[in-house]
């Protein structure tokens, strides 16, 4: 194995163990729960909104490590940033996940490049997105 692969899976192991942003929020204003009944993963995505920026995120539930752990890198990355750049971010992400000549470079993605081999198994391209797709579905029907 190379050294980059033994450090992404260390990431996804360590977010999955330790997840960020892990809980309910206080004040939401936006809630979703996304579930992906294919192999049980289930998690309840907050979101403080305030204006067109992503004041908080949070997530709480279950599910894989893939899951948990894409889930906890995401709130990192979208807490404190602008609805535009997490649109933006998903449709990188979701570029990644998916492979083929579309996707950004791993270098450019931080810690999410911890996934750039998902690609390679299918069925665990919905356990990355899953939290994500949660975040877009909030913002849309998910007002509190």
């Amino acid at each position: 194995m190379s050294s980059a692969t033994d450090l992404y899976q260390e990431i996804i192991l360590h977010h999955s163990r330790q997840p960020r942003h892990y809980g309910p929020l206080p004040g939401a204003t936006h809630s979703y729960k996304a579930d992906n009944p294919l192999c049980g993963d289930s998690y309840t995505i907050h979101l403080q909104v305030a204006g067109d920026t992503i004041r908080q995120a949070s997530f709480e539930g279950a599910g894989c490590a893939i899951s948990k752990a894409s889930a906890s890198l995401m709130t990192e990355r979208i807490t404190g940033r602008p609805l535009a750049e997490f649109e933006e971010q998903f449709e990188q992400f979701h570029a990644l996940v998916l492979g083929g000549p579309d996707a950004p470079p791993a270098e450019t993605m931080g810690k999410l490049a911890a996934f750039s081999g998902i690609w390679k198994f299918p069925a665990r391209v919905k356990c990355a997105m899953l939290a994500w797709h949660g975040v877009k579905s909030a913002l849309k029907d998910g007002q509190v």
